[in-house]
């Protein structure tokens, strides 16, 4: 299982702390340093079922400076997942890509359920 997570971030450090204390085992990928690719995106928006723009950081700095939310509306799904491969900051943390899951942020409930 990878998780790909942002050191700085709150909701990521929460992620781990559950993780660990449920002694689950887990390969830790940084996003920002080693983001994921346009296939490793891909893969896991396909597994996961869910809308492409689920995958987007919107609460981030990139994701208000781009104005992205103004622009997605009119970009193709290529489009969209060759600028999420660009910055780890624009995608979605923590990301869990299991076997046959994929899960974006932290909820507590979600993780217990689909990692337990």
């Amino acid at each position: 299982m990878k998780v790909y997570c942002y050191e700085k971030c709150s909701t990521c450090k929460r992620a781990l702390k559950w993780l660990n204390e449920n002694g689950i085992e887990y390969n830790l990928i940084d996003i920002k340093g080693d983001h994921p690719d346009e296939a490793t995106l891909r893969a896991a928006w396909e597994k996961s079922g869910l809308p492409l723009k689920k995958f987007f950081n919107t609460s981030g700095m990139l994701y208000r400076e781009m104005e992205l939310s103004k622009k997605l509306p009119d970009m193709t799904e290529d489009e969209m997942l060759k600028l999420l491969a660009t910055d780890g900051m624009l995608v979605k943390r923590p990301m869990v890509i299991k076997q046959d899951k994929v899960l974006l942020g932290f909820k507590e409930a979600d993780w217990a359920e689909n990692l337990l």
